[in-house]
């Protein structure tokens, strides 16, 4: 589990050495030559934000914040009961805030791919300037490569994962003892000392350069929690502290050695620090490795948009498992190009890993302060001292925030890229989640009580069909508006009616034996309730063929029934309060574009039949 959680945890921040303190000593060199005293600051405060942020906030305190083992910003959000709070409540704005912090790994998803292979083809231009041109086309092409191979399934190349990115963490180290051995004196910035006295000595703006740079070290992290609940903590922290973090610390100072002996190395201090005959295997190895990066962030967005759909904050897309036997292998075609075109487009508006670096760390700042402001609610939920969480917790808000202060100055200078694209799928997850409560209080309208139906069954249906119904219901109660279609056409009803209700609970995973609730109503009417929690495929043919074998719906053939679906039809109106026109009819093109309730429930093709229905929000 330690070497899986070293491919695809640790790819980002493993990567991170190509460009980090490269940008943090241009920033600290503000246009002249970069100085041992600015060289020993840098390297001090990127040992530091990786000891204080990645070592003590998220390995050893953020991990602990986690949902029956699964880890990130929608776990947090389960964890404090925010999704159906009261509109105004304190709990409702924290969702809004939740769906920002969830919305910005959208952005982060676009930049990490771009600026890390960059980064890694750049090192061509070391010994040959004249290849300058190929760098982007080549990236491109990488780029292109891996977005196309996600349909196919990543189950083989996970499998080696581990082991490459132990070798790359590896070639990291070598680089840099290869480097402190002809400057040993670069180990004064062991001390943080030097960061704190470097830092207060510059101009207010030249330090939050420094400290925007800086903080490239440690983008990445985040995957940590995120990723908790495929790996768990311990192989997580094991990982991080036996091998990742001395790689990386070695590395950092191996280049901050080479900067110190000639400061001319400045413009790619990494693949400086290689002798000149490996240059171009380094340049091989840093492309695989960084795509490995890309790869895990890939993946976190398409596990982050299935928790999102589950829990009503994304519309219904279509899903693929690629695997049944390898962790969190799913596809999201919708997301995977969509994803493909902000991550092509960053690399041709921004042509070098440079210019990323300024829309680089913006988004992924404000996520850390956002993790660590949900961590302290749930801490304070769990009963932990309120003082004792606002004394830890506050601390490192602090730092988060003062990081994000760092990196807004680069806010013209490209952070404006992962922000759009961060807010607009923050309001479309709002917008799908208003439009979703309108929806049911339409419904709720329309929807007739179980009395109405026992009723109709008892006295008002003169025949019934042969066989077995069964009926899609959003909600537990009620009628589903599909069958009362059905008797207002057709007079009649089937021998037997099932209800079907999915309930996607605040929990990563439902056990089998909690799946299936089954209530008769009356005598060859009965409802069944079917529990998953949002890490889980919800489908409604393996549930009910769970309650069949656990014989709580006896005498049911599975292949010889009717499945009756709702077809909804949203038509946006003025005189009805709700969202503003524009939001709604956005929110109906949405809708209609959803994935079919059938489809995505997993009901066999050929059994369904569909009602429509018009409902006016």
């Amino acid at each position: 589990m330690t070497m899986g959680a070293l491919g695809v945890v640790y790819g980002d921040i493993g990567t991170s050495p190509l460009y980090a303190l490269k940008e943090a000593a241009k920033a600290a060199a503000h246009g002249a030559t970069v100085t041992p005293e600015a060289v020993l600051g840098v390297a001090s405060l990127i040992l530091w934000a990786l000891l204080l942020i990645i070592s003590l906030k998220y390995a050893l305190l953020i991990l602990r914040a986690d949902n029956r083992g699964e880890g990130g910003i929608v776990a947090l959000l389960a964890l404090l009961h925010a999704r159906n709070a009261e509109p105004g409540t304190w709990r409702a704005h924290l969702l809004i805030v939740g769906l920002v912090g969830a919305a910005l790994l959208y952005g982060d998803g676009a930049i990490t791919p771009a600026i890390s292979v960059l980064s890694a083809i750049e090192g061509l231009k070391v010994d040959a300037p004249s290849l300058s041109p190929v760098v982007v086309p080549v990236t491109i092409a990488i780029l292109v490569g891996l977005f196309m191979m996600q349909k196919q399934g990543t189950g083989f190349i996970g499998r080696i994962f581990g082991p490459v990115m132990l070798a790359w963490f590896a070639v990291l180290a070598a680089l840099g003892i290869h480097g402190i051995i002809k400057a040993p004196a670069v180990l004064a910035a062991l001390s943080p000392f030097y960061a704190f006295d470097f830092l207060i000595h510059q101009d207010f703006h030249v330090s939050f350069a420094i400290l925007g740079a800086a903080f490239l070290a440690v983008t990445g992290g985040e995957a940590m929690y995120a990723d908790m609940g495929h790996f768990g903590r311990l192989p997580i922290r094991l990982a991080w502290f036996a091998i990742c973090l001395p790689a990386l610390v070695l590395n950092y100072f191996g280049q901050a050695a080479l900067l110190i002996t000639d400061p001319g190395m400045i413009e790619n201090p990494f693949f400086q620090l290689c002798p000149d005959v490996l240059h171009y295997p380094l340049v091989a190895f840093s492309a695989v490795a960084t795509v490995i990066a890309s790869q895990a962030i890939i993946s976190g967005v398409f596990s982050l948009t299935q928790q999102s759909i589950q829990l009503g904050f994304l519309p219904r897309m279509q899903i693929r498992h690629t695997t049944s036997d390898a962790i969190g292998q799913i596809y999201v075609p919708l997301v995977n190009w969509l994803l493909a075109a902000a991550t092509l487009g960053a690399v041709l508006a921004f042509g070098t890993s440079d210019a990323l670096a300024g829309a680089y760390g913006i988004a992924v700042s404000l996520l850390m302060a956002i993790t660590t402001l949900l961590a302290a609610l749930v801490a304070i939920q769990w009963g932990y001292s309120p003082w004792l969480v606002v004394a830890v917790n506050g601390f490192f808000f602090v730092i988060d925030v003062i990081f994000f202060s760092a990196n807004s100055i680069k806010l013209f200078e490209g952070g404006w890229f992962p922000l759009l694209l961060a807010g607009l799928v923050a309001f479309l997850m709002m917008t799908w989640r208003a439009g979703v409560k309108l929806v049911e209080a339409a419904r709720s309208k329309l929807r007739q009580p179980e009395e109405d139906l026992i009723e109709t069954a008892v006295n008002k249906c003169s025949a019934r069909l042969p066989g077995t119904a069964v009926f899609l219901a959003s909600v537990p109660n009620g009628v589903p508006l599909a069958l009362t279609q059905f008797v207002k056409h057709n007079h009649v009803l089937h021998e037997r009616i099932i209800l079907v209700t999915v309930l996607i609970e605040e929990l990563p995973h439902i056990a089998d034996e909690d799946r299936a609730e089954v209530i008769e109503i009356i005598p060859g009417i009965t409802r069944v309730i079917l529990r998953y929690g949002f890490m889980q495929n919800p489908t409604i043919f393996e549930g009910l063929t769970l309650a069949c074998r656990q014989g709580r719906l006896p005498g049911i053939d599975l292949a010889d029934i009717t499945y009756y679906v709702g077809r909804e039809t949203i038509i946006p109106r003025e005189d009805i309060p709700g969202m503003w026109v524009w939001r709604e009819s956005l929110f109906a093109f949405l809708q209609r574009n959803a994935e079919r309730s059938a489809a995505f429930f997993g009901v066999p093709t050929k059994q369904v039949v569909e009602f429509g229905t018009e409902l006016e929000i």
